[in-house]
């Protein structure tokens, strides 16, 4: 396992100094002018084992575009994702990973690589005040959750025995909760304007892609009310049927 790997989420702060930015940002890169490979490698690594990962990414990217096929060349690809994803630099992120991928498709580390795609698209995603604050916004768009599913899930089909899968399965599940919590959200919205039919299907998508989720239960609830506003009592009696079978106790039965 290489140095500055990561399986946990990230809360990211920063402190910006506003005094000498230019003067001490002008002799920075003076000296990383007059740096060679391993010198440039050696900072990075310094600036990452300290915390300050926005110059080790600054460092890294000179070090990768002065020496694109150098011996540190992967490492310095890698170390780079990480020290972008470490200062919140979500594009960067994305585009360094995209190049490793699309330019190793066979390292032993590109298994790597798929799972800080799906960590940085998945915590694109969320909201670290709203979360504090214990604000649902289940019905904000989840696209990035989407994404973030898409990369663990390429990363357990093509490297089931990575070391990163078991995390990767992990976070797919919890990407799975949120994304149904979204349908269930957008099914109450077409039911407070009286568009049955929509909340039906919504309620219906959840319980085929999502029927390990907690939301299955409020799936099911919508999809009686939705099918007895439309007269459609057949439908209705069947999901009133497997409503009563999963949750018996149900407030809504009663």
């Amino acid at each position: 396992m290489k140095s500055f790997r990561i399986l946990a989420p990230l809360f990211i702060s920063a402190a910006v100094g506003l005094s000498g930015c230019s003067s001490s940002s002008d002799e920075e890169k003076a000296a990383l002018a007059n740096m060679g490979a391993q010198q440039l490698y050696e900072k990075a690594k310094t600036s990452m084992e300290v915390g300050n990962f926005s110059l080790a990414a600054d460092t890294l990217s000179t070090l990768d575009s002065r020496y694109p096929f150098g011996p540190l060349s992967h490492q310095v690809q890698l170390d780079l994702i990480y020290s972008y994803y470490k200062s919140g630099k979500t594009e960067e992120t994305l585009a360094t990973v995209d190049r490793f991928i699309r330019l190793n498709p066979n390292h032993s580390d590109v298994d790597y690589a798929y799972y800080m795609r799906g960590l940085t698209n998945m915590e694109s995603d969320s909201n670290l005040f709203q979360e504090m604050m214990n604000i649902d916004r289940s019905d904000r768009d989840p696209a990035k959750s989407r994404e973030a599913f898409n990369d663990f899930r390429r990363l357990v089909e093509q490297y089931p025995n990575s070391k990163y899968a078991a995390d990767a399965r992990k976070r797919m599940l919890y990407i799975k909760e949120r994304l149904a919590k979204y349908e269930i959200a957008i099914a109450r919205f077409y039911m407070r304007r009286e568009a049955f039919v929509a909340a039906a299907n919504r309620g219906r998508y959840v319980l085929e892609h999502f029927p390990d989720s907690t939301q299955v239960q409020q799936a099911l609830e919508i999809m009686v009310s939705s099918y007895e506003q439309l007269g459609l009592t057949e439908l209705r009696d069947n999901a009133m049927k497997t409503l009563k079978l999963n949750y018996p106790d149900s407030d809504f039965i009663s």
